[in-house]
């Protein structure tokens, strides 16, 4: 296979020089028509491709923005970077994707390869406080970092739901309902967003007038499905007596899994066990019984945090850093009203 043109190809075919093919690819109006078309004729018949990203390099920087999220097969977070896409392409950057899986180890990898190339920003949803001085590092050398679906008390630019308030929307319903043994299920209680959601709860039912223990916590190693399956039989251990009638899940992926183990139990939602997820992604809608969940703005998020990004790398002598809170808001459906 033979080596891709190069720049001192395209220069020998068309006979100009090095300066002048650079000129036509970059500064197209200080050459002439005619040399221009030469020159651009010599580039189509060699098939050259200009290398973008060394170009970009030599200049000092890229276009490129770097997401980095929590789980790449959670919808919550491919309709946030559908927000923050849209935003991208219209300014002329490109977005890698990066799942950091909820694991500090690959959160540092990804943020090292970000930094060695150099990129144009940083979007991230951090698993802990463990890399904020890796994220802080890069900030000190100039590139923006936006944290998305975290708040933070630092002087940064940060996107983020109120989620206590979530948590409380969620807890409230539940006792409207008339249940008075409430699970909250979800985890790590390390991650931010699940201790928010979590203090929101607890809040709601002191609001009630109701005992501490009338809130059960359920810890889960991760915020998927097969963590929301497993929570069900741990449910199921309680005795009558202190086993809850409703469980509020930390997100709707964990929720999802409950609410099948429940089915598959030959038991009724919400007869037997009502249940509330959190972020209210398409699926939760489309449940075999449709899941109430609080709504988060996901594409809203991604588009609001590229817009801050954008904001600080491109006026940064002005800019000011901003935290934006979004409010979350309750759709009730039969998983809880049936």
């Amino acid at each position: 296979m033979s080596e891709p043109a190069g720049v001192v190809d395209v220069a020998a075919r068309a006979g100009v020089s090095l300066g002048t093919v650079s000129n036509v690819l970059n500064r197209p109006e200080r050459v002439s028509p005619k040399t221009r078309a030469r020159v651009l004729r010599a580039i189509e018949e060699l098939g050259f491709v200009r290398n973008e990203a060394a170009r970009q390099l030599r200049a000092g920087r890229s276009r490129t923005v770097g997401l980095v999220v929590l789980d790449v097969r959670n919808p919550f977070f491919t309709d946030v970077a559908a927000g923050v896409e849209q935003t991208a392409g219209a300014s002329g950057s490109s977005v890698v994707l990066c799942n950091s899986n909820d694991d500090v180890a690959r959160e540092r990898h990804y943020l090292s390869m970000l930094k060695e190339q150099r990129a144009f920003g940083i979007l991230i949803t951090p698993v802990g406080e463990e890399t904020a001085g890796a994220i802080e590092e890069i900030r000190e050398r100039g590139t923006p970092v936006v944290l998305v679906d975290r708040g933070t008390s630092r002087n940064q630019c940060s996107v983020s739901v109120n989620d206590r308030l979530g948590g409380e929307l969620a807890v409230a319903h539940l006792v409207a309902q008339g249940h008075t043994r409430i699970a909250f299920v979800g985890g790590p209680v390390s991650i931010d967003q699940v201790r928010q959601r979590l203090l929101g709860a607890r809040s709601a039912i002191a609001a009630a007038g109701l005992r501490k223990d009338a809130l059960t916590v359920i810890e889960t190693p991760r915020l998927d499905v097969d963590a929301g399956r497993a929570s069900g039989p741990r449910l199921a251990a309680m005795s009558a007596r202190k086993r809850p009638t409703a469980a509020f899940c930390a997100n709707d992926l964990l929720a999802l899994g409950l609410l099948q183990d429940t089915v598959r139990r030959q038991l009724s939602v919400p007869g037997d066990l009502a249940i509330v997820g959190y972020d209210d992604i398409d699926f939760a809608a489309a449940a075999a019984v449709p899941l109430t969940s609080v709504r988060q703005p996901r594409f809203q998020l991604g588009r609001a945090a590229m817009e801050l990004l954008l904001e600080e790398a491109t006026d940064r002598e002005t800019h000011q850093h901003r935290q934006v809170v979004f409010e979350p808001d309750l759709v009730v459906r039969e998983s809880t009203t049936g």
